[in-house]
């Protein structure tokens, strides 16, 4: 008979089934290494880890361990982008070109800024050749992004821009606060909230890194459909790079945000809360409403997948996205099966990050069985 993995951590007695279901995962459902955080209301009431940070299984995974959530990065992006709003520097409606106006080019000087967010700009990919090495370029993306012609007219196609989505909005941050994504986020609000979560993580933070692999046929990182949109939309972050010091130091924000569980929770239980973490306001009430207000409820292009699509975050639709049963729930999913969402009806945020890939069709079961067992417990 297998071993259970050790599990640290604790876990409130209301929500024991989370627990059952976080081992149950290693038993059954090809976990190697996870965590997985609620914060209800302000208090964290599970803060669960287990398994294993490496492949080989030889590193136990440690209370401090972080791990790459992938694009988890996009709704914390937005987040920030949010607080610009909130901050009169950024309107949802103004020409992206207003901000940045080299961006006008190649047709684009009327493309509003939500469209960039939402995933209507036309901009998945970038078509000219790059060279490699281009995604650690900040200054080569976003040059080659304001050259590039949209792939049909603004606005009238939705398709995931899985990496691209990263240096548009944080270019738009960049210009509108004088800050990258990743010293924005870092000095106003994860670090005076306490949050371990980086976009462009400290070489301080490196040793704490758990290993991101599996399989990635079926996944976003699937090369086999050589010229297809997901393939060229990928084409500057190669799989093989999740696990170097240099791809973890990078500030690409769709896709490289590294931390706990316990502290996107946090963040979340704080969205969750209209924008407030702590007694502290951390966004406007309004941006935050406008962020997370449905822009459209179909299918995308890119990856083919259905979805109810806010400003740079995902809203919770059952089948299709692990939010739990509240429609105003809202966050995003990370390649691979990680998430980190707020359920504003039920006060809360949660997070799930594992380490080992899910490359299966839709919904990874291991996060689907840990969101039924926490509402089955509220």
């Amino acid at each position: 008979m297998t071993q259970d993995p050790p599990i640290g951590g604790h876990c409130e007695d209301q929500f024991s089934g989370v627990r059952e279901t976080f081992v149950e995962n290693f038993r059954g459902r090809d976990e190697v290494g996870a965590a997985v955080a609620v914060s209800l209301a302000g208090k964290p009431v599970i803060d669960l880890w287990g398994g294993f940070a490496d492949q080989a299984r030889t590193r136990p995974w440690a209370e401090d361990t972080l791990v790459c959530m992938m694009s988890v990065a996009k709704a914390v992006t937005a987040t920030c982008a949010a607080m610009a709003v909130g901050r009169g520097l950024l309107d949802w409606d103004q020409p992206v070109a207003r901000y940045w106006p080299e961006f006008a080019a190649a047709g684009k000087a009327d493309i509003p800024v939500r469209w960039l967010l939402d995933h209507r700009a036309g901009l998945p990919a970038i078509t000219q050749a790059m060279p490699p090495g281009a995604a650690y370029d900040w200054e080569a993306m976003t040059t080659a992004l304001a050259a590039e012609a949209p792939q049909w007219p603004p606005g009238t196609k939705r398709a995931y821009h899985s990496v691209t989505l990263g240096y548009l909005v944080g270019e738009l941050i960049r210009r509108t606060t004088g800050k990258s994504v990743g010293k924005f986020l870092d000095e106003e609000l994860c670090g005076p909230a306490g949050i371990e979560y980086w976009i462009g993580l400290p070489a301080s933070q490196h040793h704490r890194c758990a290993e991101f692999f599996g399989e990635t046929s079926g996944t976003l990182f699937d090369q086999s459909k050589t010229g297809s949109l997901m393939v060229q939309a990928m084409a500057q972050v190669p799989s093989t790079d999740f696990n170097t010091e240099r791809f973890r130091a990078a500030e690409i924000p769709s896709i490289n945000g590294i931390g706990t569980a316990r502290g996107v929770a946090r963040l979340f239980d704080g969205l969750a809360a209209g924008g407030v973490l702590d007694g502290n306001r951390f966004v406007d009430a309004e941006a935050l409403s406008q962020a997370t207000t449905e822009q459209w409820h179909d299918s995308e292009d890119l990856l083919g997948h259905t979805r109810r699509m806010a400003l740079g975050f995902a809203l919770a639709l059952p089948g299709h996205m692990a939010m739990g049963p509240n429609l105003r729930s809202f966050g995003h999913t990370g390649a691979g099966g990680a998430i980190g969402f707020a359920d504003p009806d039920s006060g809360l945020g949660f997070a799930y990050a594992p380490n080992h890939m899910y490359s299966g069709a839709g919904i990874s079961p291991r996060l689907n069985a840990l969101v039924d067992a926490l509402y089955a417990a509220l």
